[in-house]
């Protein structure tokens, strides 16, 4: 087996956690918090694929999608850029799409990712694609690094789907 084909594979896990954690929920169910400070099934998911649109841009020298497919004005975020970090109790609530369009902009950017994954091989592993650490951040790293987090966070989403159910939410 090849480094691409361990790659395709758990970015494709990570999209079938997403959707096992999303599909079927109402927008209520998909905003819903436990308490003020957690996040909902809406940010993790929006969160998690803002990480893999704007990490696999840094890769492969690509837009965001986010950014050039219109995805922020169907959010409702036309002024957002960001992809999450440091968010609050207040911008993790504003996060409230519809079901299709948060499923429907993940599904865009995981994508675009396995539409690139095929491409991959060692010397594409090591390139560098970040110079503002030390080391150097190279590309298999870099997207080791978003399968860490979009896993985490994946499960985390996919935890609440849980509770909502049992909770009769």
């Amino acid at each position: 087996m090849e480094s691409k084909d361990l790659l395709i594979e758990a970015y494709s896990h990570i999209t079938r956690i997403v959707h096992q954690a999303a599909d079927g929920l109402s927008q209520e169910q998909l905003s819903y918090r436990p308490e003020e400070g957690s996040n909902s099934i809406s940010w993790l998911v929006w969160h998690l694929t803002r990480i893999q649109d704007s990490h696999l841009s840094n890769v492969v020298q690509l837009e965001e999608a986010w950014l050039t497919e219109d995805w922020a004005d169907r959010f409702g975020m036309a002024d957002s850029i960001g992809i999450g970090f440091g968010d609050g109790p207040e911008e993790v609530a504003a996060v409230q799409p519809p079901g299709a369009i948060l499923l429907g902009y993940h599904d865009r950017v995981t994508g675009r990712v396995l539409d690139y994954l095929p491409t991959v091989d060692a010397e594409e592993l090591d390139r560098i694609v970040e110079t503002n650490y030390d080391p150097h951040v190279k590309a298999g790293i870099r997207l080791m690094s978003v399968v860490q987090d979009n896993t985490q966070h994946a499960g985390q989403a996919r935890y609440l789907r849980g509770m909502i159910e049992r909770l009769g939410i």
